[in-house]
């Protein structure tokens, strides 16, 4: 596979200056602007923006900042990753998606995601006992609206719908829309019963684990009658001029992330040895260009996908740090995977 995209990732975490203090909600999004006009000059395929509302992150609309960086940029495609469709409506997703594609001139595209954090049910009015019922319907209305034609859906999570037609329409005819899918067998099914791409959250252990998933996404898109799209996959990671420099900038805000989300979840805290573990043989894609370029192009290879993006931030990093990861990804990091692809 020779035509591999290479995308970056964030959530809008709130980085932190020289002197170690955090960034305002409104300097942290600008700095994602500045990160994404960056990646953009420098040739990276996707720029992706995840939603949270959470106070270590910056970004709960993506589609915002992403008509912001629209205007911004000429070639970059702006997705979400990923838009949690069970606490939206997907009527008003679709419209924003396709603003931001007008603003662009064709090149917003959604991730569609049931949502890793719960934070967004209760703020909307939201039932998380209807977890699998709102994304399982709202999904179905979303691959209605993407015809871009007069809709009729009825269900139990929204207002029904009757020869409605939804503006503004796109140019092109088709918003292209993926769906997130962490690891359950029954949601990788449904992203090929409704014929959209797929998306591997990928943020754990050995990547080739996920080589079922794909392989069943594909069995089951034939035996659906539905088209196997392109599988994407995206992962954290980080890039310094040296592997040490890496992990040492990466390490300490990377173990805070994940120990606040670890006292949430029951894990244990972060132990620098299960991190190393990580970075050598696991989802960890850090260190320098060389080092990430190869890991990225062999997981790429194993699971025979067609995209890859690395969440390229994680916690109170500093600043300056993340702009020379975004630079060293599309100067150096970009060039070598697609060399390495195709050969």
């Amino acid at each position: 596979m020779t035509d591999l995209l290479l995308g970056l990732d964030t959530f809008g975490d709130v980085p932190v200056d020289d002197g170690g203090t955090p960034l305002s909600h409104a300097g942290a999004i600008r700095q994602v602007l500045d990160e994404a006009v960056l990646a953009d000059e420098l040739g990276v395929d996707v720029i992706a923006l995840g939603e949270h509302h959470r106070p270590e992150y910056s970004i709960s609309t993506p589609e915002t900042v992403l008509a912001g960086i629209a205007t911004r940029t000429s070639r970059i495609k702006l997705a979400s990753g990923v838009t949690v469709l069970s606490s939206d409506d997907p009527v008003r997703v679709f419209q924003r998606f396709a603003t931001v594609d007008a603003l662009s001139n064709g090149r917003a595209e959604v991730i569609l995601g049931r949502g890793s954090f719960t934070e967004s049910f209760p703020l909307f009015g939201y039932d998380l006992s209807d977890y699998d019922t709102l994304f399982e319907e709202k999904l179905e209305l979303f691959v209605q609206l993407l015809d871009e034609g007069p809709v009729t859906w009825e269900g139990t999570t929204r207002a029904a719908l009757h020869g409605a037609d939804v503006f503004p329409k796109t140019e092109s005819g088709r918003l292209p829309a993926w769906v997130g899918v962490g690891g359950s067998p029954q949601s990788v099914v449904r992203t090929a019963r409704h014929g959209l791409p797929l998306m591997l959250a990928i943020i754990g252990g050995d990547p080739a684990r996920f080589a079922p998933y794909v392989d069943l996404y594909r069995r089951a898109a034939d035996q659906l009658g539905t088209t196997a799209l392109p599988v994407g996959m995206h992962s954290p990671g980080f890039i310094a001029d040296t592997d040490e420099e890496a992990k040492e900038l990466h390490y300490p805000a990377y173990k805070i992330q994940m120990d606040r989300i670890g006292a949430l979840r029951g894990w244990p805290p972060m132990r620098r040895a299960s991190y190393e573990a990580e970075v050598a043989e696991g989802s960890l894609y850090v260190g320098s260009p060389t080092t990430v370029a190869r890991k990225i192009a062999a997981a790429a290879k194993t699971l025979d996908v067609g995209r890859f993006d690395l969440i390229y931030t994680a916690g109170p990093q500093r600043a300056d740090a993340r702009t020379r990861a975004v630079e060293l990804f599309g100067s150096k990091v970009a060039p070598m995977v697609r060399d390495m692809m195709a050969s």
